[in-house]
């Protein structure tokens, strides 16, 4: 498999990370993509997350409504499966922290693409202890390199033992 191509094609503070294909980590042109052609694949986790995006967004970001009907719904546990039909070799994560629907893309060389995986550094409102687990769960699974929603990339050791609780 060719090696991955990471360009951050964001605006204003958040990134949109695409990765040698159309996956970007935050939705905010997913039905644009969907218009565009482009299958918008979903965790069960995300589903109900969905409707509640626009309420986060401002008028002059021109957010356009995901649609519910026509989406790729699937389970955590049967992303690895899918995403190689795909060509891509990885897993999609649960990472509660932010939120309770965060996923995390982790591609098998190491690179995981976050997505509102808080950084235990910028931790504020939410629960520490569902922070250090998604962290822990991440570098279990092998992950090296952070490509986040937001903040800059780092290292997997950026996220120390005494980060997420180990």
């Amino acid at each position: 498999m060719p090696k991955v191509t990471v360009v951050n094609v964001g605006y204003r503070s958040t990134n949109y990370w695409v990765a040698s294909a159309y996956r970007i980590d935050h939705a905010g042109l997913g039905q644009e993509l969907k218009e565009a052609g482009v299958p918008l694949l979903v965790t069960e986790v995300q589903v109900s997350a969905i409707p509640l995006m626009k309420t986060w967004v401002k008028p002059q970001d021109r957010y356009v409504e995901i649609t519910l009907d026509d989406n790729v719904t699937i389970s955590c546990a049967e992303s690895r499966s899918v995403l190689e039909r795909i060509g891509i070799r990885g897993e999609i994560v649960h990472t509660p922290g932010h939120s309770d629907d965060s996923v995390s893309l982790l591609l098998d060389d190491g690179s995981v693409f976050t997505g509102d995986l808080t950084h235990p550094e910028g931790i504020g409102v939410e629960d520490a202890t569902v922070v250090a687990a998604s962290w822990r769960s991440l570098r279990e699974r092998g992950a090296t390199r952070i490509y986040p929603g937001h903040g800059p990339v780092r290292q997997m050791d950026s996220v120390t033992a005494s980060h997420d609780g180990q």
